[in-house]
């Protein structure tokens, strides 16, 4: 397999990329406009065809970077696994969900593999960078290519190289991000690691699939831990009658010991709300319990219900009841200038108003019109808008909102504020969460 190496180094090594969403798209284009030759595949035809048109659906990726590879010829997409067949390598970048029950969804890598496993017996390179549990390339994608007949080193190499997109980051894009692998041997880790360094400077060799996939979970568990943390610590302020985000702000001028977090609404997006779950579940096969991870998740899940009771309490400081009440959603993103509302708290938040008998009126820049799943009233927030409404709820600080928040106060009759973006204007229409 020392071969595959030599064809690395001299940008000659295919490059199949299964899953073209937003980690998938931006790693096969960087190696496109590095010269390789990459074949993208994603199943939603649509995409593919969006693709072809050189329009991208991704925010992080622009047209032009689309159709210039294209143009190129470096970069092909395509809807069926079978364009795969001449391919050096397969990088695996499909979801991994969580199922009902909050244990890991690894279907898609399953799928995944099954694809691969159909094409010609040609060796590869195979690097899974889907996020998943500490063993799932050893135990899962290592298990069924050797149970199809095939040997490590002779006949595939298997690694583990986490995503770490942070979508609508302007400062780090996927080039800009360390690179982790890890390998079934070190073999495998020393050809993946050779592959990334074309297109990121800076990559870090572990000695384990299950240390790189573990890496990733740190990432997001630290970081859920710590939102738990002052999402409790913004409740006990508020008992306290504290401002936590002053609190917050003056703890960071520290400059050692302290990082600051936020406290908001509720968690979302791909990551966060739901990786740290699969260390907690993987944790309970060797009978040990993940009691931070678990606790940090309960208080988080438990913000969209807390953003609705302080909805209710100053609705009904005003002499307004819920029930009826016209309640202006604005945000549906999980975050601030992206255009995704996967595991967003706006949902959870919509979804119980309306239960209660609000009136539910929503808006997001980066939507047009509302998805058919999500029941409320498209409205823009101009003045008559606002002030026609009972309560303006904001739940996503888009760039957009901070620009006209002064006007948003001057025409609202209440704004339940979960991100702090009036800071610095003193009105008593605010509540701050």
């Amino acid at each position: 397999m020392k071969f595959l190496l030599e064809k690395i180094k001299k940008k000659k090594a295919v490059i199949g990329v299964i899953g073209l969403g937003y980690v998938g798209l931006p790693l096969a284009l960087e190696f496109a406009k590095k010269g390789f030759r990459v074949k993208g595949v994603d199943l939603n035809e649509e995409k593919v065809s969006s693709l072809c048109r050189g329009k991208s659906y991704v925010g992080d990726v622009k047209d032009t970077e689309v159709k210039s590879t294209l143009k190129r010829k470096t970069f092909m997409p395509f809807s069926d696994t079978s364009a795969l067949n001449d391919t050096d390598v397969v990088i695996i970048c499909v979801p991994t969900p969580l199922r009902k029950t909050r244990e890991p969804d690894v279907s898609y890598i399953i799928q995944a593999v099954e694809s691969i496993l159909s094409l010609n017996a040609k060796k590869r390179l195979i690097i899974l960078e889907s996020t998943t549990y500490p063993g799932t390339t050893d135990e899962v994608i290592a298990q069924m290519l050797m149970d199809a007949g095939l040997v490590p080193k002779k006949d595939f190499l298997l690694v583990f190289s986490p995503e770490r997109v942070d979508p609508g980051n302007k400062n780090y894009k996927t080039k800009d991000i360390p690179k982790v692998v890890g390998g079934i041997d070190p073999l495998s880790t020393k050809i993946a690691a050779a592959l990334y360094q074309n297109i990121i400077p800076k990559v870090i060799q572990v000695s384990s699939t299950q240390s790189a996939e573990m890496v990733k979970l740190l990432e997001n568990t630290f970081r859920i831990v710590n939102i738990g943390l002052v999402n409790e610590l913004a409740m006990m302020c508020d008992k306290m009658n504290i401002n936590v985000w002053e609190v917050i702000e003056a703890a960071a001028t520290k400059p050692f010991g302290f990082m600051p977090f936020y406290p908001g609404p509720g968690l979302g997006g791909h990551c966060i709300p739901i990786d740290p779950l699969y260390l907690s579940w993987k944790a309970r096969m060797f009978d040990f319990e993940a009691r931070f991870i678990d606790l940090a998740s309960q208080i988080n899940r438990m913000m969209p219900q807390y953003v609705i009771q302080k909805t209710i309490e100053a609705l009904n400081e005003r002499r307004k009841s819920i029930k009826s009440a016209k309640i202006y959603i604005l945000g549906l993103a999980y975050k601030k200038d992206v255009h995704d509302i996967r595991e967003s708290p706006a949902l959870d938040i919509i979804s119980a108003l309306n239960t209660k008998g609000a009136k539910i009126f929503i808006h997001d820049p980066y939507y047009a019109k509302m998805d058919g799943h999500i029941q409320g009233v498209y409205k823009k927030p101009t003045p008559a808008n606002l002030k026609s409404m009972d309560c303006v709820l904001l739940i996503t600080d888009h760039l957009a909102y901070k620009k006209q928040i002064k006007n948003i106060v001057k025409n609202c009759s209440m704004l339940i504020d979960t991100r702090y973006i009036t800071k610095g204007i003193k009105s008593s229409k605010i509540v701050l969460i």
